[in-house]
């Protein structure tokens, strides 16, 4: 009965610590290949309204989400199955040590003075036109993108996999895709990816903010303070045009001790931010620094969501005293196979 109730977490842990070792896959990535899907779906559904956008999103969503409660379903009394489903569907959707890499590359290419080598890696991280970014704004473009990659790529998948175990991994994936995909502006994604966008902030509402406060917590493995970074974060997280990002942002400028916000350049128009925080512009040393506190952030978050889905177990396999289930539906009634799996 203990490893039906921790298989959630059992996976999590697991699946964490395989992005920690192995990183993203370099070939057949299924995140890439789901984006060919949904790319290969939208020119079928596409129409310059937000009806059509917000049956794209429910479609490219909700069978994301439909396979994580087949798979959970399937492996509901296997506990191994279900750790090692889980674990899978972790290591697909993590990002972390890419993003932590992305970074000290970028860090290096930066200390060597190799500003082409630089730009060129920023597509890595974002889809600012870098072509006349110096070495201050390649850093800062940077940071505030391992800031917001942090929560993301990293704590939100964490938590709404220890919330939904599989389909919550899945379909968190799926939307924070689809944002990247059709959610920014544009004109031709002015209306049809509103829908995406807005589900994408939802879903991000509590993982930024806690991203946030665990930045501030985890701020002096990077020489940071944590009094600082609470100071900027309640100061200035409300002052980013995203919902989410600035309170990812401005945690990390405060841990950082720099400034960040400013003008941002993507291919066909340009937004003007809020600073956030106080300081000098970031430089390549900010970088490795960055990388340290995301990667403790992580740590945190991963300790979060295993107890978090550990308690969730418990509760599903109590019932809640009166036949209450989570999210897989009502626990049966035992039978001599299901009493063959007690302990």
């Amino acid at each position: 009965m203990t490893a039906r109730r921790t298989a959630d977490a059992a996976g999590l842990i697991a699946g964490y610590l395989l992005d920690a070792a192995l990183g993203d896959p370099r070939r057949l990535h299924p995140v890439a290949g789901y984006g060919t899907a949904a790319g290969a779906l939208e020119q079928r559904l596409y129409r310059p309204h937000r009806r059509a956008g917000a049956a794209y999103t429910a479609i490219a969503v909700g069978v994301p989400v439909l396979a994580g409660l087949a798979a959970a379903r399937a492996t509901r009394d296997r506990p191994v199955a279900r750790a090692a489903v889980t674990a899978a569907a972790t290591w697909t959707v993590l990002g972390g040590r890419t993003l932590r890499r992305e970074a000290r590359t970028m860090a290096g290419h930066l200390e060597a003075g190799d500003l082409a080598a630089a730009r060129e890696r920023l597509g890595h991280l974002c889809g600012r036109d870098p072509s006349t970014l110096d070495e201050p704004e390649l850093a800062r473009a940077t940071v505030e993108s391992v800031a917001e990659n942090t929560s993301d790529a990293v704590v939100a998948p964490l938590l709404w996999g220890a919330l939904l175990g599989p389909a919550g991994l899945l379909g968190y994936r799926a939307a924070n895709t689809l944002d990247a995909m059709v959610g920014h502006r544009s004109e031709r994604y002015a209306r049809f990816g509103t829908p995406s966008a807005r589900l994408d902030d939802l879903l991000n509402l509590a993982p930024s903010r806690i991203t946030g406060v665990v930045t501030a917590i985890v701020a002096p493995v990077a020489g940071g303070s944590v009094r600082e970074t609470l100071r900027v974060w309640r100061r200035d997280r409300r002052d980013h045009p995203s919902p989410n990002a600035g309170q990812c942002e401005s945690a990390m400028a405060g841990a950082l001790g720099v400034r960040l916000g400013g003008r941002n350049v993507y291919f066909g128009r340009t937004e003007v931010r809020p600073f956030l925080g106080d300081g000098p512009r970031p430089s390549a040393g900010h970088l490795r620094r960055a990388a340290r506190i995301s990667g403790a952030v992580g740590l945190v978050a991963l300790g979060m969501a295993a107890a978090l889905a550990a308690a969730r177990g418990l509760i599903t396999a109590g019932g809640g005293g009166g036949g209450g289930a989570g999210p897989e539906g009502p626990e049966p009634p035992p039978t001599p196979r299901h009493r063959s799996l007690l302990r």
